[in-house]
This record gives C-alpha cells, sequence and structure tokens, in this order.
C-alpha cells in the first residue's frame, strides 16, 4: 500500500525541481479527491503536463477488459522515474568518433597542432561526418579526463601562465626610431607586410649559433634563420639575403619591422635604405612584441630552451617553421599562415607585373603616359580591393 506516502501537505517546492515522494503522495490523494492535472498542478506548484506525465508513469496497463481500471501508483511511479534517470544523460560519443580522436591524436603528436586547431580544420575540410565529430571543449574535457592517449602537458599553450606587469622603460640606446612613432595601421592587423624580429638564443647566452625569427602580424607567417651568433654583422648578412631574393619587392612585402634593443641590431636601422620602416621597441617590453614572442615560445617545441643551436642544422630550423606555417588558425578562420602568405606573394607580385605592363604601353605623348599611368593606378587600387575581400572571406 501506499498509504504512508499519501499527504496533501510537501515542502515548498523549487521551480524546475523534479517531484520528489512526498509529491507523489498528494498526487494520489488529491487524484482521488477527483481534481484533475491543472488543479493538481496548482497545488503542489509543478505545470499541468508534469502532473499528466506523472500519472501515465504511475499507473499500471490494464491486464484484460474485465475487473477493476488500475489507478495511479507513487511507489510504482517513483520506480519508473529511478530506471528512466538511469539512462536519461547524454550517451558519450568515445565510440562513435575513434576514427576523429585517433586523428586528432595523430596530429598533435606529429605536428604539435591544438586540439582547436584539429577541431577546425576538420571542419572546414570535411575531413569527418559532423555525428563522427566532437567540439574543442570536448575534447579538453577527454583529455582532463584520461579519454584520450596524451598528456595535458602534450597540449601546446594548455597551461596557463599568469601575467606580469607592464612597465615602460625609456630606451638608453637609440638604435633608431622608437615604436612609439609606429603608424597605429602596424598594429592592428589590418594589412599585410608589418613584421616583428627577435633573436632566440641557445646555449652560452648567443655565443654560438642563434636563431634569428620574423613574424608577419597580420597572417602570423614565422620565418626562422639559423645564424652564425648573436651578432649585428650576422643578422645584416641574413637580411642582404631576404633583400636579394625578393629584390624590388622587398619594401611591398616588408614595410615595417619592429626589433628589440639588443645589440645584434645595431645596425638594423640600414634595412630602411631599401624602402622599408624599421622601429625600435622599448627596453624589457617584449610584450610590444606579443605576436613574435608567441610564435618563439612555440619555436621551443622543437628547440627546447638550453639546447645548443649547434645541435640543429639550417634545415631543422626551417622544418620547425614550415611546421608553424602549416598549423590552421582560429583568428585566420582555419586557414594556414602558409597558404595567406601565399596567396599575399601572388598579389604582390601580381600588382607589380601588371603596373610595369602598362608602363611599358604607355611609349606615346605625355597625355599618353598620363592616362596609362591613370589606368595602372586604378587597377592597382581594384587589385587591392578584392585582394582585402579575399582576406576577409578567408578570415569570417
Amino acid at each position: 500500500m501506499d498509504c504512508h506516502h499519501c499527504i496533501t501537505e510537501s515542502a515548498e517546492r523549487k521551480k524546475g525541481q523534479h517531484l520528489r515522494m512526498e509529491d507523489r503522495g498528494a498526487i494520489k490523494v488529491l487524484k482521488k479527491q477527483g481534481l484533475g492535472p491543472r488543479a493538481i498542478a496548482r497545488q503542489i506548484g509543478c505545470a499541468p503536463s508534469t502532473v499528466t506525465n506523472e500519472l501515465r508513469r504511475g499507473t499500471p496497463a490494464r491486464k484484460s477488459n474485465k475487473g477493476k481500471v488500475p489507478g495511479y501508483s507513487p511507489t510504482l511511479g517513483e520506480a519508473v522515474y529511478r530506471a528512466n534517470r538511469v539512462s536519461c544523460h547524454r550517451h558519450p560519443k568515445a565510440g562513435v568518433c575513434s576514427n576523429f580522436t585517433s586523428w586528432v591524436v595523430r596530429q598533435i603528436r606529429e605536428h604539435k597542432w591544438s586540439l582547436d586547431a584539429c577541431c577546425g580544420y576538420a571542419k572546414r575540410h570535411s575531413l569527418f561526418e559532423p555525428s563522427e565529430m566532437v567540439c574543442s571543449r570536448t575534447l579538453y574535457n577527454m583529455v582532463w579526463k584520461g579519454h584520450l592517449s596524451i598528456q595535458p602537458m602534450e597540449l601546446p599553450e594548455a597551461l596557463k601562465r599568469k601575467a606580469k606587469k607592464h612597465r615602460v622603460r625609456e630606451n638608453k640606446k637609440r638604435y633608431g626610431t622608437s615604436i612609439s612613432s609606429r603608424p597605429e595601421i602596424a598594429s592592428l592587423r589590418l594589412e599585410e607586410g608589418h613584421w616583428e624580429g627577435d633573436t632566440v638564443v641557445g646555449k652560452r647566452a648567443g655565443k654560438e649559433a642563434v636563431v634569428f625569427s620574423l613574424l608577419e602580424k597580420k597572417t602570423e607567417t614565422y620565418l626562422a634563420f639559423r645564424i652564425p651568433g648573436k651578432t649585428s654583422e650576422a643578422v645584416m648578412n641574413l637580411m642582404n639575403t631576404l633583400h636579394d631574393e625578393y629584390g624590388e619587392h622587398f619594401s611591398q612585402v616588408f614595410k615595417t619591422i619592429t626589433v628589440d634593443n639588443g645589440s645584434e641590431f645595431a645596425d638594423f636601422a640600414q634595412v630602411e635604405n631599401w624602402g622599408s620602416k624599421v622601429f625600435f621597441a622599448h627596453p624589457y617590453t617584449s610584450w610590444e612584441r606579443p605576436q613574435n614572442e608567441r610564435h618563439n615560445g612555440l619555436f621551443r617545441a622543437f628547440v627546447p630552451k638550453g639546447a645548443s643551436i649547434e645541435g640543429f642544422t639550417d634545415e631543422d630550423i626551417l622544418t620547425a617553421a614550415d611546421e608553424l606555417n602549416g598549423r590552421p588558425r582560429k583568428k585566420l578562420g582555419y586557414c594556414t599562415p602558409e597558404e595567406l602568405f601565399e596567396a599575399f606573394l601572388d598579389a604582390v607580385y601580381a600588382l607589380t607585373a601588371a603596373a610595369t605592363s602598362l608602363t611599358d604601353r604607355s611609349s606615346g605623348s605625355i597625355r599618353d603616359q598620363g592616362f596609362y599611368h591613370g589606368v595602372s593606378n586604378l587597377l592597382l587600387q581594384f587589385a587591392e580591393f578584392f585582394w582585402k575581400a579575399f582576406m576577409s572571406i578567408c578570415c569570417s
């Protein structure tokens, strides 16, 4: 019998709370009094549909057309409720998405991608069906719970670090123009061609081979080169090599370069002779070159801190940079820096070729030359407009 549950007054219920055993007892008593679902719901403080579902749940099926119609039983309602609760939670997709998680583990171990990069890249390129994938937050939960075969320490930038207070100090050494004079466009990531530079040292505080790195701020393209030492001569030799590679396009590819006040950049202002602008950050303010510093940290996954650069070949350093440039980025619409930088270079060379072609045709009068010059500028503006539209679509 369910008599000991048949109470008409129960403790105050919270909105949205599941029915308790005393609530089920009250439903039985009120139903015997002839009240309908709406009246019962007002009495116990719940929705009418809750009462209707409970009556259906706690009323056994009629076994035959003969005999008494079965009534509502609070005990049966509670038993069915608890049985339903066992399987009402969302079932894990670990078995369904095993192919996806295996692919994610391979990308992390072979290419050191982040979990978010794996999800975004797979979704962008439709590598798996949506039903076979989980979101990045679920992947992180699976890692922390030990459901994946990787450890949290294997994930790049997975552990938070304590932020430091920023304090701007005046330059004691002035190698060139201060970052305070840098145009605002260089820090807004609205156009390509603005770079940050630094050196990555190994053992002996840079008295052996070091890595010179450059980071393009919009496409996040990371260039890394092994140079013989942390000297201004080695840095300038490398910049001369880059100038020879890009030739007349150097100032279009490298519009501005921001470096720190290290002694290796003592002669770096000479780069301005090629049409680029060079700016120097304040001392002890690595946060003024945040993207370059962050990528140097990512680069340490391939060249650990304290390891001698002498133990790595030029090819090793270039391969490490290629790995970073091949990672899809969320802020780039899960495109890779390599893809966007190649498109940027193609646009630079195409604009120059178009301008040169029109200039060569303008061999008539001064009026004809002015006409062709105007058409050339108009063509350049149209090409630049379509390039910016293409970039906005890629990053949306």
